[in-house]
């Protein structure tokens, strides 16, 4: 089990905070100490919009045992208008409507309770924009 305090000492899960290469611009998230795409080591952190659009999606039918009460849920691959890309879920609506291009708010919620001591892990999670 991971402790609290290091899940909260994450700045890319409380804080949408990625990374931007100096060199070639490439937004990463998380933050990477190397960039993907020229192989760059100087990388400055970015706060990400919360605001976002669907890539791909597919719904989870058979979760881990933490997800079990949620089932069936979307998941989704959310890309920033910075160009970042993340995995999130997608709540507050049904599954099967959570289609590439829709526009999505990143909000932060209870991810789940973790294993028999109930510790609380909280991220982010996709909302439908009205």
């Amino acid at each position: 089990m991971p402790s609290p305090r290091y899940t909260r000492e994450i700045p890319s899960r409380y804080r949408l905070e990625a990374g931007r290469c100096k060199g070639c611009g490439k937004v990463t998230y998380p933050a990477r100490v190397i960039c993907p795409s020229c192989r760059g080591e100087e990388i400055e952190k970015v706060n990400l919009s919360p605001r976002g659009r669907v890539v791909t999606s597919t719904v989870i039918h058979v979760p881990p045992d933490d997800f079990l009460m949620e089932a069936p849920y979307a998941m989704a691959v959310v890309e920033t208008p910075e160009g970042a890309r993340l995995m999130t879920q997608v709540v507050d609506c049904e599954p099967s409507t959570v289609l590439p291009g829709l526009e999505v708010s990143l909000e932060f919620r209870l991810i789940r309770k973790e294993g028999k001591s109930g510790i609380l892990c909280y991220g982010h999670k996709a909302v439908p924009v009205a």
